[in-house]
């Protein structure tokens, strides 16, 4: 039977508001808004690229709701899952403007939000087994112990029905209560799915090592099928049990504008190119060409292009 959806993602979105001009957030007047959440990044990307992505998450009842609902429904994403609530807010951030390729300070507003309340009673089992892929990060786990709870029983669905699962990440210290349980966690975590993709200083912190081979070997002699090592401006290592190792060169970039969502859009092209069948060598390429076109816009999802743009650059 042919699967409904390609992709399901659970995870919040939030609605941000980035900074028009840079210095302190206190200081700026004018922000535009946008959307933002690693999760909903990954969908919108992968959507954009003509897979059916599904999405399943809860917003408040409130205008930042209805703007990303709105938005997600736009870039073509099965929002059918998604639970409008008055019982909790959705989540917000402010971001700021950077000229120099810095990491941007970004200010988050979501605790107690919507989707930190999600349970395993918002999840349908059944659209969930609908889709051939699932794919997990690590900033929803990290919502509440709810949200983790939610996430084990999603992982442990889609293994048990022979669906593939990928895994970034996406540390965010802020959001665990030590960093040995964050450690913990996610590796356990990771284990449990087929792809991993840390980025080497992620790597530092689940495994003790940045060196790309080390970080990747940890996770293959755990059992993880595939690892791809993100390295930035020196592109990205991979190590696979069917197609051995490897390392693919970065694509140039002219000036760095922000590097929030750089990993994300690398996700976007990896899991493009493995769920067309692609090798591991052209995925990771792909990927870090959409990770090069997202550092060069300033939101978190201007970079990532549409199935048309990925053919002329020849990916």
């Amino acid at each position: 039977m042919t699967a409904a959806l390609d992709v399901v993602l659970l995870g919040e979105a939030m609605a941000m508001f980035v900074a028009d001009e840079p210095g302190p957030l206190e200081a700026v007047h004018h922000f535009h808004k946008r959307t933002a959440g690693a999760e909903t990044n990954v969908a919108v990307g992968l959507a954009r690229l003509g897979l059916k992505v599904g999405w399943g998450s809860r917003l408040g009842s409130d205008s930042m709701g209805r703007y990303l609902l709105a938005a997600m429904q736009g870039e073509g994403i099965d929002c059918s899952r998604v639970e409008v609530t008055t019982e909790a807010p959705s989540g917000f951030q402010f971001k700021g403007r950077v000229d120099d390729g810095s990491d941007p300070v970004v200010e988050y507003h979501r605790k107690g939000s919507a989707a930190s309340r999600m349970t395993r009673a918002h999840l349908d089992d059944g659209w969930l087994r609908s889709a051939r892929h699932l794919h997990v990060t690590g900033v929803f786990p990290a919502l509440s112990p709810n949200c983790l709870d939610l996430t084990r029983h999603a992982i442990a669905t889609m293994r048990a029905a022979g669906r593939s699962l990928s895994f970034d990440p996406n540390l965010r210290p802020a959001l665990w209560t030590s960093a040995e349980t964050m450690r913990d966690t996610l590796n356990d975590l990771a284990l449990q799915c087929d792809t991993v993709l840390p980025g080497v200083e992620e790597g530092y912190v689940l495994t003790g090592t940045r060196d790309p081979a080390g970080i990747a070997r940890h996770y293959r002699e755990r059992g993880v099928a595939r690892v791809i090592v993100k390295l930035g401006p020196q592109g990205a290592y991979f190590d696979d049990g069917r197609e051995g190792c490897g390392t693919v060169a970065a694509f140039p970039v002219a000036r760095v504008v922000d590097t929030v969502g750089a990993g994300d859009g690398f996700a976007v092209g990896v899991l493009s190119a493995l769920l067309a069948g692609c090798s591991v060598a052209d995925a990771a390429r792909r990927g870090a060409w959409i990770g090069a076109r997202a550092v060069q816009v300033s939101g978190d999802t201007e970079g990532l292009p549409t199935r048309e743009q990925l053919a002329q650059a020849g990916l």
